[in-house]
């Protein structure tokens, strides 16, 4: 609990300055102007820091731009394209959200039907509860609805258990290398360094030999055994990411709790795993992205009844046309929960990548 509320008390924090952004940055500049009228800072210094600013808009605007011209695309409420053969246009020529509409589709909570027997009967009773709609999208001139709920949901039963699994093999194993002396110990750390190399055509061939298998055994349609498989491939790398970051907190915390009497499984709770919050989330992250972005594999192993998210967005392309509209939103729509993960989770992020447990 105490790392969980240590996250949300950071989260809390982290909303309340971008809440007091505006403030600060209004104060700031108010207090420059101030000081280079009464010629305490000079005229260059606010100029420079004006000009890189500047600067680092444009860079992230030319970043930025394919996102905006993929928006664009999917706010076309003609059908949209990503081709322009009038030159290039910053505004879509009839604006319509009906392509978002489209993705998220009737948002209804179908009607169940519950049957109670009557005791000493051979009677049942049906009891029915009532279907509601949330949003019915025919009224905006939308026919039709996506799969994305269905794709986002297969999506998360993947993903959730990749975390689950992963978490379970990684902390462990992170520790244990870190902090325990034993047999072999160099030679699994080569191996986990190794493994993470593995890619190319090792990686095609390992997955033709995987599907092969997985045929075998009756598992080639199973999501479970997806999962595990991206909890494998997530393990040598996320275990040695871990593992640095676990390398740099000191081992004086650790002599401090079990001279207060810590047994081992209360150290690392109490001790390592608060102080590795940066590199868990990160871990945490990584680990879920495989099973929320990979492509290859899940469209190899499941049938179209489970297809996840970037399997459900490429079978949107079709031989002779591709609804870029539609297209386009379901794509935005599939990235904004990984922007916003990420947005709030920078500071881990950076943190963890930063290889070090603690500062001076």
């Amino acid at each position: 609990m105490s790392l969980l509320s240590g996250v949300g008390r950071k989260l809390k924090e982290d909303a309340r300055n971008a809440a007091s952004a505006p403030v600060e940055v209004a104060r700031g500049i108010r207090y420059t102007v101030g000081g280079v009228r009464r010629g305490e800072i000079p005229p260059s210094k606010p100029l420079k820091t004006v000009g890189a600013t500047l600067g680092a808009l444009l860079l992230v605007a030319g970043l930025m731009f394919p996102i905006y011209w993929i928006l664009m695309a999917a706010l076309s409420g003609s059908g949209g394209s990503i081709y322009s053969s009038g030159g290039l246009r910053l505004l879509p020529d009839d604006p319509s959200l009906r392509p978002f509409l489209w993705v998220v589709g009737d948002l209804v909570v179908p009607a169940y039907a519950v049957a109670v027997n009557v005791p000493l009967t051979d009677l049942a009773v049906v009891f029915e509860t009532p279907e509601i709609v949330f949003l019915d999208v025919s009224d905006y001139g939308v026919e039709g609805a996506s799969e994305f709920k269905r794709f986002f949901w297969n999506s998360l039963t993947v993903s959730i258990p990749t975390v689950a699994i992963a978490m379970c093999l990684i902390v462990p194993a992170s520790y244990a290398l870190s902090r325990r002396k034993f047999i072999f110990r160099r030679k699994i750390l080569f191996t986990y360094v190794l493994l993470t190399q593995v890619g190319g055509g090792l990686g095609i061939a390992l997955l033709i030999g995987l599907y092969a298998v997985y045929v075998q055994i009756g598992l080639n349609d199973s999501k479970l055994a997806l999962a595990v498989y991206y909890a494998a491939t997530a393990v040598p790398f996320n275990t040695w990411l871990l593992k640095t970051y676990m390398d740099g907190i000191p081992v004086s915390y650790e002599e401090a709790a079990v001279v207060d009497g810590a047994p081992p499984w209360r150290v690392v709770t109490e001790v390592i795993i608060p102080l590795s919050a940066a590199g868990l989330a990160t871990v945490f992250i990584f680990t879920f992205l495989t099973g929320w972005t990979e492509f290859v594999v899940a469209q190899t192993l499941l049938s179209t009844e489970n297809y996840t998210l970037p399997v459900g967005l490429f079978s949107l392309v079709s031989e002779y046309s591709i609804p870029w509209a539609r297209f386009s939103a379901f794509a935005l729509t599939f990235a904004a929960p990984i922007v916003l993960v990420y947005l709030f989770a920078q500071r881990y992020i950076e943190g963890g990548l930063s290889f070090s447990g603690m500062e001076g």
